[in-house]
């Protein structure tokens, strides 16, 4: 019974490498974790929230199922605790329980003290696989002693359905939603992460970019994940596919340029008032991060010198945390 319980973690853990969107915990004991990332915005900008479902496992193996909440217009948070054993995942597909709670890359049904409700999403929008790999992370996402793994879901869709927020019944019906991921053990020494899909001239326009400090062996490198959806079609600028990477950090604000043969980013974001939210360290919930959903993302996209868009993307989330110079070291 024991060889067959570890033949079929090992199958769920080879289909969810394939499948970064799925969950990978299988067989996990200790020092783990792991998070998905739902954002919705109601189509007036009323509410902007991320719902934060997820899983932790801390050093000696204590297991704690929750649901955090980030209120972005609002700036504060909400943390829900659940017995682990309420926590389930779908072997096949990305679909997850916690309590009464379910997220999917199609919908998502809510039953929390400030927040019910049931969303379906359309038309969901996934990074492309390529010859990298199967990921955002690329060839990065097979290799086994990463301290964080990342994983973006959907870039953009729409929004049916309603919530209840704070006893207000909020309709999302043409809103917008966006879903990412991590796991791993713990968050880096020091990162950025931006994300908005708020483009008011180019609806289903849509950017995310993170850069962090990642341990490597025996020292560490910096790497980056760039993306925009623009005219359906997702551009990628990554550290493993020889994208290059220019970076100003001011303030609270910050200036990228990535290119990649003939393709040109370039990206002014500011930081808004934020929200702490739980965090992981070697797997347990006991890190805070301060995340600005308010934050706003100036972009420019050229090809061949010649620019394709230029906008600025609002109800944008946001985090710069950690020891940012070390961000700045190639």
């Amino acid at each position: 019974m024991q060889n067959r319980m570890i033949l079929k973690n090992q199958l769920l853990r080879w289909r969810a490498l394939w499948n970064p969107d799925m969950y990978h915990g299988w067989s996990k004991d200790k020092n783990y974790f792991e998070g998905w990332y739902l954002k919705v915005v109601d189509p007036l900008g009323k509410v902007s929230l991320a719902f934060i479902p997820g899983i932790s496992y801390d050093k000696e193996g204590k297991r704690t199922a929750f649901i955090q909440v980030l209120d972005g217009l609002n700036a504060k948070s909400h943390f829900y605790a659940f017995d682990a054993r309420e926590f389930n995942a779908d072997e096949k597909r990305f679909s997850i329980q916690v309590g009464n709670n379910l997220f999917s890359n199609t919908e998502m049904k809510v039953d929390l003290p400030q927040f019910t409700g049931h969303l379906k999403f359309e038309n969901p929008v996934p990074w492309p696989a390529n010859n990298y790999g199967p990921g955002v992370m690329g060839w990065y996402s097979f290799v086994p002693f990463m301290q964080c793994y990342h994983g973006v879901v959907s870039m953009d869709h729409r929004l049916e359905g309603a919530l209840s927020v704070y006893e207000e019944s909020i309709n999302f019906k043409n809103g917008r939603g966006y879903i990412e991921k991590d796991w791993g053990r713990s968050f880096p020494k020091a990162w950025i992460w931006m994300q908005t899909n708020h483009f008011t001239d180019a609806p289903g326009t849509s950017i995310m970019f993170s850069i962090a400090h990642i341990p490597w062996l025996t020292g560490a490198f910096v790497g980056f994940l760039g993306g925009l959806l623009f005219n359906g079609k997702v551009y990628d600028f990554t550290t493993y596919n020889r994208s290059k990477l220019k970076i100003e950090i001011e303030g609270h604000g910050v200036k990228i340029e990535m290119k990649k043969k003939n393709l040109l980013l370039s990206i002014h974001a500011q930081q808004a008032a934020g929200a702490d939210l739980k965090s992981p360290l070697d797997g347990a919930m006991l890190g805070k991060v301060n995340e600005s959903m308010n934050a706003r993302i100036h972009v420019q996209f050229s090809k061949d010198n010649v620019l394709l868009y230029e906008g600025t993307g609002t109800h944008a989330g946001m985090e710069m945390a950690g020891e940012l110079d070390a961000l700045l070291q190639s």
